[in-house]
């Protein structure tokens, strides 16, 4: 190595054992700074961190017991609310209602009978064309009705019959309305059988199936029927006409 060079190694050394403390005391002071900055940092100051409402304070731990604030998310009226609520109740109430309402009253439009069926639901009958002692079978609601213009005979002998000893009591009175008209459905009270005017062994009516006998009032007499021979609801609108049903 030259002079030179020896000369410029030693300048250099020398330079740096005079600048190396004042090197050291800058270190120390930047660190000092920097523990002083760790220590002052807050978790809270950092914005670029998202922040849980279940998070209390500086530490990054959850705590339950803490309640989320839901402020900003509630409207500045109470009564408010509350109208609003009672309105949509009673709004959707109504709607409910109305719509139950039309449920029913379709209901009941389908379950109701039809034209055809009230048509049929009452028959008028004229009474001037049924001389007297004669039968007339007529068809009401799909089933045969007799209508018998009964003689003062017949009355007679109806009335005086011991009907507390029949199968099925009853007075004469209790079937009739006017005793010359006797109307009653034609049909036999034991298996649904239509039976035979004048005839039988007490000249009322005859059920030749299974051999039940009526008398002129319509009740059983003989035979296995277990009933007299049903009358159905009738008026007299006036003399002369007869309305069935």
């Amino acid at each position: 190595m030259s002079l030179t060079s020896r000369a410029a190694t030693s300048v250099v050394r020398h330079t740096a054992r005079q600048q190396l403390p004042a090197i050291r005391q800058s270190a120390a002071v930047v660190q000092q700074q920097r523990n002083r900055a760790d220590s002052a940092y807050d978790v809270s100051t950092n914005h670029s961190q998202f922040h849980s409402p279940f998070h209390r304070g500086t530490r990054n731990e959850q705590d339950t017991t803490v309640i989320p604030s839901f402020k900003k998310y509630r409207s500045g009226s109470e009564t408010g609310n509350k109208v609003f609520q009672y309105f949509m109740v009673g709004a959707f109430g109504g709607l409910s209602a109305l719509g139950a309402k039309d449920t029913v009253q379709n209901f009941l439009v389908n379950m109701s009978a039809s034209a055809d069926v009230l048509a049929q639901a009452k028959v008028e009958v004229d009474l001037a064309s049924i001389p007297e002692g004669k039968n007339v079978i007529i068809k009401w609601r799909g089933k045969p009705v007799f209508i018998r213009h009964r003689t003062a005979d017949e009355i007679k002998e109806a009335e005086d019959a011991d009907w507390q000893k029949l199968r099925d009591p009853q007075p004469d009175d209790a079937r009739v309305k006017k005793p010359e008209w006797l109307i009653m459905l034609g049909v036999c009270t034991h298996l649904g059988c239509v039976p035979i005017g004048e005839a039988g062994d007490f000249g009322g009516w005859f059920c030749p199936c299974h051999g039940s006998h009526y008398d002129i009032s319509g009740r059983v007499r003989k035979g296995p029927a277990p009933l007299n021979l049903e009358v159905p609801e009738y008026d007299f609108p006036t003399d002369e006409s007869l309305v069935i049903g």
